[in-house]
């Protein structure tokens, strides 16, 4: 009622865009609930195809979805600060699943690293290390793959398709690929997450330069400064602070992905993560757990942190 009582009071050309504007609306109403209408259909043959694949069984056990949640229970909760601090267990039976004391590693003869926090600092070391190899190849190619600094496409694209290469497999199938050249450890953990992070930084860094102000460039080139000055002096000082936030972004991402190359021979806390949860040993589960967020935690509050130093707080505050 009230819009045809608008449509009255509007001109001819007013009353035509108004009709047009219903229309379009219209419209999209209709494509929002055939596009839902369509996800819902998908998402009943996802469930109907994977009860199907697991004979029946998939929507019997749906309920018991969370009951992994509670076989992770310890007998109490003090087992889950023993696990972790490599202390006595009164449980201790001389199986694995109490055996907390035997992964100590003595500094001196009184003074030792808890397993666990041993092998969360090696999951870090290969994320730092990964971090920086990649950020560095990662730096050098951006800037021949950006459009506005590398005009010949027989040079931009060829290091563009480079870097798709490296990052068109996840971190874990390479290392798997390294794995099983390289052996076991955190040798190919390290090659595996480099190689990934090359082609990541490497695609974000050269969209940052493609974005950056060109008219230092065009004053070094006037006053005849080559390609490297041009890039050093002009585009550099302008895409450091994104370059910045871009590789702590790619080191908090690389601790995680250091973890689950763990878990299939890459070293470091995944590997324990693993076997713990293979075995059933509940309290060494969610130790594991448990520093592996608070890493996760302290990583992001020291980005966060080392962020602002770099670029300022008036970049994280409100335009007045």
């Amino acid at each position: 009622m009230a819009t045809s009582v608008l449509s009255q009071r509007l001109s001819e050309n007013g009353a035509l865009i108004e009709r047009h504007w219903q229309e379009l609306n219209a419209r999209r109403r209709l494509y929002t609930c055939l596009g839902l209408a369509a996800l819902a259909l998908a998402l009943f043959g996802s469930l109907w195809f994977a009860n199907d694949s697991n004979a029946g069984k998939f929507l019997v056990r749906l309920p018991h979805f969370f009951d992994f949640v509670g076989d992770l229970m310890p007998r109490e909760p003090m087992e889950i600060g023993r696990a972790l601090f490599d202390l006595p267990s009164p449980y201790d039976d001389g199986s694995f699943k109490y055996n907390y004391p035997e992964g100590r590693l003595y500094v001196t003869e009184g003074l030792y690293i808890p397993e666990y926090f041993h092998k969360m600092l090696e999951t870090v070391n290969i994320a730092i290390f990964s971090t920086l190899i990649g950020a560095f190849f990662g730096f050098i190619l951006c800037f021949l793959a950006a459009r506005n600094l590398t005009p010949s496409a027989w040079v931009r694209g060829p290091v563009r398709r480079i870097m798709e290469i490296l990052r068109a497999f996840p971190e874990v199938v390479i290392a798997g690929f390294f794995l099983a050249i390289l052996s076991l450890g955190p040798i190919p953990a390290i090659a595996a997450v480099s190689i990934h992070t090359i082609g990541a930084l490497g695609k974000l860094f050269f969209e940052v330069v493609e974005n950056a102000d060109m008219k230092p460039e065009e004053g070094l080139r006037a006053v005849g400064a080559s390609w490297i000055e041009r890039v050093w002096f002009g585009i550099v000082p302008q895409v450091l602070p994104n370059f910045t936030s871009y590789f702590l972004l790619r080191l908090e991402i690389n601790v995680r992905a250091s973890t689950i190359i763990g878990a299939v021979g890459g070293g470091g806390i995944g590997e324990l993560l693993r076997l713990s949860i293979g075995q059933g040993h509940q309290a060494k589960t969610l130790a594991i757990v448990l520093l592996l967020f608070a890493t996760i935690f302290a990583v992001d509050q020291f980005s966060a942190w080392l962020r602002r130093r770099l670029v300022g707080d008036q970049a994280f505050q409100l335009a007045q």
